[in-house]
């Protein structure tokens, strides 16, 4: 992507260089310093803490198997969100 914003530059139009400069300047700072640099470094400082789940985000998210095992869960009522009992 960079060496496509940076073919932008040999246009004659001044706005077409000024965009693909910018672009092809903006793709390489989020590649080098966000991606390889910032990441893992706070990834690093939280440890654990990357992978926890709130308790009420896992309850709305729905529990995917790739295994192919039956989950057995709760079925609920859609107008109050609430278990239905069996």
């Amino acid at each position: 992507m960079i060496a496509v914003f940076l073919a932008f530059v040999l246009s004659t139009d001044r706005t077409i260089k000024m965009i693909g400069l910018g672009m092809a300047t903006a793709i390489f700072v989020d590649a080098v310093v966000v991606r390889t640099i910032l990441v893992p470094a706070i990834m690093h400082t939280f440890g654990r803490a990357n992978w926890c789940l709130p308790e009420w985000l896992d309850r709305r998210l729905p529990h995917l198997d790739i295994e192919g095992e039956v989950i057995e869960t709760p079925a609920l009522d859609r107008e109050s969100n609430a278990p239905v009992p069996v």
